[in-house]
């Protein structure tokens, strides 16, 4: 992936096109039982997803326009975003369970 340039980062429509030129095309959905990745029609678990990047973006004028642009790669290789409102009452829960788990397998330690 090329890194980002300033000016390409300026609006969540700018981030969310830069990603999609660079492969990430599944808009995957967070469910209770994983990540859907609807044109694959496959469920992934957090054990299945590796998050490559993120970016946050804040409403100038409504706290509810606070959103977060997951970049996410599955272990068979298909990459796709996860969108989700942050620090409000906008924000899905099954979202923030999700990458809260995805993060936590991240951090473990591997075994030796």
């Amino acid at each position: 992936m090329e890194p980002f340039k300033k000016e390409e980062m300026t609006t969540m429509t700018s981030c969310m096109n830069k990603l999609y030129k660079d492969g990430y095309t599944e808009n995957f959905i967070a469910l209770e039982k994983g990540l859907e990745a609807p044109s694959a029609n496959k469920i992934y678990t957090p054990e299945n997803v590796k998050i490559v990047s993120f970016y946050r973006f804040e409403g100038e004028s409504d706290p509810g326009d606070n959103a977060i642009v997951y970049a996410i790669e599955t272990n068979d290789g298909l990459k796709g975003i996860l969108v989700d409102s942050y620090g409000g009452p906008y924000a899905n829960r099954k979202v923030s369970q999700f990458i809260t788990e995805v993060e936590d397998i991240t951090k473990k330690e591997p075994h030796t």
